[in-house]
């Protein structure tokens, strides 16, 4: 079967160990939508069929992004849970499908590779990525000081940015995660 360059793009990013694999399901698709040549959209549902994140009409795609110095001491179950559980700056999705797509580090200070991450969530339909708390908390960890550039980077490509996961950032942001800092007057 004959191939786009889009299509022999997308089968170059899959790992060679799986490529015969994958070249097999990605024809046999294209041939059960009747199509001649492979196509860029076909390769990508296939992709995206293998790695458990089919299209759904109505379903939102959700990654988080975390910080990965705090990703040496956290293991994430807060963002995780919160997720699960439609909590915290989770429960704008109630009651709507969604699935959490992606759960990545920024790469280190200045976020370097969010942006890259980013764009390769986009082409499987990720429509918002959540900073993760610990990026934009005073303690007990320090505040990201690249918070702004990594959203703008993210934003950039058409996704939508969230601040938080699992506290409600505002409220905490210059004071102790876990109380209200009281006057010492």
């Amino acid at each position: 079967m004959e191939w786009k360059d889009k299509a022999l793009k997308v089968l170059d990013e899959v790992p060679d160990f799986v490529k015969p694999i994958a070249r097999k399901a990605i024809e046999k698709m294209a041939e059960e939508h009747g199509m001649k040549k492979v196509t860029e959209e076909i390769a990508l549902k296939v992709k995206a069929k293998y790695l458990g994140i089919e299209e759904g009409e109505n379903k939102k795609k959700i990654a988080i992004v975390r910080c990965d110095i705090v990703s040496e001491v956290c293991p994430g179950i807060g963002c995780l849970q919160a997720y699960e559980n439609s909590k915290e700056l989770f429960e704008r999705y109630t009651g709507k499908d969604t699935a959490l797509v992606g759960f990545f580090t920024c790469g280190g200070c200045s976020g370097r590779r969010t942006f890259r991450l980013a764009n390769n969530l986009k082409r499987y339909g990720v429509d918002a990525i959540h900073m993760s708390s610990c990026m934009l908390m005073e303690e007990p960890f320090n505040r990201c000081i690249f918070k702004e550039d990594i959203k703008k980077s993210i934003e950039a490509l058409g996704i939508e940015v969230v601040e938080g996961t699992h506290h409600e950032v505002g409220k905490f942001a210059l004071g102790n995660r876990f109380h209200e800092k009281k006057s010492t007057k």
